[in-house]
C-alpha cells in the first residue's frame, strides 16, 4: 500500500497531524493507499509558502511561468500510462477513459501555456484631453483550488493550469475519495525547480483543512468543482474577507429530442451522454424530453442500448463503465429510484443494484410514467439512471427544460436549423450541445447559471477569473 506526503513549500513532507485517509479500489474494495488527513496547521502552513511566494512569482514573466506548464504536460506524457493506471484504481474508472483524462490534462498545460503572449489589457478612451487610460490585468494572488472525486486529474490542470500561467500561487486540496493520482503528480512536481511555494498539494477533511483554507485571510480566491451543497458552504465560509469564489456545481441537463431528429444520433448522443462514468459525470444528461410522435420507438432503441451496456472490471477494455465511487453513491442513486417508483415510475430497464460480487454498481436504468416535479426529475442522480418524458409542442418543452434549479448543460437534438437556433436562445444553461454527446473542449467556457455555479473554467474566460483589472488614469 502506498503513502504519500504533502507537498508544501516545494518539499514533500509529513502533516502535522498523525491521521490518515484511507484509499479505497471501488471494484475490488481494497486499501489501495493512504495520503494525510491533513490539519489547520498544514493548511496554514500551505497558505503561508503560496503567500510569501507569490509576488516574486507574479514578477516573472508569463512566457517563463509557462515553461513550468510545459515541463508538467511533459513529465505526464512520461508516466501517462502509470498515471493511468492509478487513476483506473482510485476510482473505477475504465482505462479507456483513464488514459483519455490523462492525456487531456497533458494538453490542457499545453493549452494554458499557449496563453503567455495572448492574454492582454486594454486602452480605453478618455473623456479628457492628454490623458490616456490603461487597463492592466494582474493575478488575484493566492488561489485555493478545492477538486471533485470523478475527474480528479484533470480538474486539478483546469485550476492548476490558469493560476500558474496568471501570476498566481496556488494550494490545491483533492478529493479524499481520490487523492493518489494528484500526489503522484505532486512527486513529479517536487523533481522540478519550480519556485518553492508557488504550488502546494495537501489533502484533508473539508471541515477541518479546507474550513482552513476557505476563511484564511490570506486566501484571495477559492475555485471549487463539487455539489451545490458544498458550493454553498464556500459562499458562506468566505463571506467574511468577501474572498472571491469560482463555483461549478451540480448539474440536471436536459436532453431534446424533436421529431425530426435522427433518432439512432440522438440514442447514441444520450446513451453516451449518461453512462460515462456511470453517470457521474456533473454535465451529463440527467432527463431526456422526446416527442410525442417518436417516444416509443425512442424508448425502445435506447432501451435495447442500455441493456447492451456492459459494465465491470475497469480494466476490461470491453467495459463500458465499471463500479459506483462507493457504497453511499450506490445507495444514494437506489433510494431515489425506490422513491420514483413509489411514486408512479415505471422500468423499462435496469433499476436496482446490479448483482456483482465486487463493486458498487448499479445497472443502466431507464424510467418512465414520471410528472415533472417529482424528485428524479427535478434532483441531480449522478448514476446511470435516465427519466425519459414526452412532450407535444416547443414552447412546452423548452419550459420544462429551464423547469430546474440547475443550468449547466442541455442538448439538443434535431435536423432543423432554425429548431437549433431557437432553442440556444431560449434555453438557459451554459452550454447547449446539438446533435451529440455533452463533453466541453479545453478551449470552451464550462459556467453554469443558476445553482449550477459562479463563474466557469476553461479557454480564454477561463483564465480571465484568475485576473482581476486595475485602471491608471495617466494625464500628460
Amino acid at each position: 500500500m502506498k503513502t504519500f506526503k504533502q507537498f508544501i513549500n516545494g518539499k514533500l513532507i509529513d502533516s502535522h497531524s498523525k491521521d490518515w485517509i484511507e484509499v479505497e479500489n471501488p471494484f475490488t474494495g481494497e486499501i489501495i493507499a493512504r495520503v494525510p488527513k491533513g490539519d489547520a496547521e498544514d493548511a496554514l502552513a500551505a497558505l503561508d509558502a503560496a503567500s510569501k511566494s507569490q509576488t516574486a512569482w507574479a514578477a516573472t514573466t508569463a512566457s517563463f511561468r509557462a515553461g513550468y506548464l510545459k515541463k508538467m504536460a511533459e513529465l505526464i506524457r512520461a508516466n501517462r500510462v502509470e498515471l493511468a493506471r492509478t487513476l483506473a484504481q482510485e476510482q473505477a474508472k475504465i482505462i479507456g477513459l483513464a488514459q483519455v483524462e490523462i492525456d487531456f490534462t497533458a494538453d490542457y498545460f499545453d493549452y494554458y501555456a499557449g496563453w503567455a503572449r495572448i492574454y492582454e489589457g486594454e486602452i480605453i478612451n478618455s473623456d479628457r484631453q492628454n490623458e490616456n487610460m490603461l487597463l492592466f490585468r494582474k493575478p488575484v494572488g493566492v488561489v485555493v483550488g478545492i477538486c471533485p472525486w470523478n475527474f480528479p486529474f484533470f480538474v486539478m490542470a483546469r485550476k492548476v493550469a490558469p493560476a500558474l500561467l496568471t501570476g498566481c500561487s496556488i494550494v490545491l486540496k483533492p478529493s479524499s475519495n481520490t487523492p493518489v493520482t494528484t500526489f503522484e503528480f505532486a512527486k513529479l512536481v517536487s523533481q522540478l525547480d519550480l519556485p518553492k511555494g508557488v504550488l502546494n498539494f495537501i489533502s484533508g477533511s473539508g471541515k477541518t483543512l479546507g474550513n482552513t483554507l476557505v476563511k484564511s485571510k490570506l486566501t484571495d480566491m477559492v475555485t471549487l468543482t463539487g455539489s451545490v451543497e458544498a458550493g454553498q458552504e464556500i459562499i458562506t465560509a468566505s463571506a467574511e474577507n468577501v474572498t472571491k469564489v469560482s463555483l461549478e456545481l451540480g448539474g440536471k441537463a436536459p436532453a431534446i429530442v424533436f421529431a425530426d431528429a435522427d433518432i439512432d444520433i440522438a440514442v447514441k448522443g444520450v446513451l453516451d451522454s449518461r453512462i460515462i462514468f456511470s453517470g457521474q459525470v456533473c454535465n451529463c444528461a440527467e432527463r431526456a424530453y422526446v416527442h410525442k410522435s417518436i417516444y416509443g420507438k425512442f424508448v425502445e432503441k435506447l432501451a435495447a442500448a442500455m441493456k447492451a451496456v456492459k459494465y465491470g472490471d475497469p480494466f476490461d477494455a470491453t467495459t463500458v463503465y465499471s463500479s459506483q465511487i462507493d457504497r453511499a453513491q450506490q445507495t444514494k442513486i437506489d433510494e431515489m429510484v425506490v422513491r420514483a417508483k413509489v411514486a408512479g415510475a415505471q422500468v423499462v430497464t435496469g433499476g436496482k443494484k446490479a448483482d456483482t460480487k465486487t463493486g458498487y454498481f448499479y445497472e443502466p436504468t431507464i424510467l418512465v410514467g414520471m410528472r415533472q416535479d417529482s424528485e428524479i426529475v427535478q434532483k441531480e442522480v449522478f448514476g446511470p439512471v435516465l427519466p425519459v418524458l414526452p412532450f407535444s409542442e416547443y414552447e412546452e418543452v423548452i419550459a420544462l427544460a429551464n423547469d430546474c434549479e440547475y443550468g449547466l448543460t442541455s442538448s439538443i437534438f434535431t435536423t432543423n436549423i432554425n429548431t437549433v437556433m431557437r432553442g440556444i436562445k431560449d434555453l438557459k444553461f451554459g452550454e447547449t450541445y446539438v446533435n451529440r454527446e455533452h463533453f466541453e473542449g479545453m478551449q470552451g467556457f464550462h459556467a453554469g447559471w443558476r445553482k449550477s455555479g459562479i463563474g466557469g473554467a476553461d479557454g480564454k474566460h477561463g483564465l480571465m477569473e484568475y485576473l482581476q483589472t486595475q485602471v491608471a488614469y495617466i494625464q500628460f
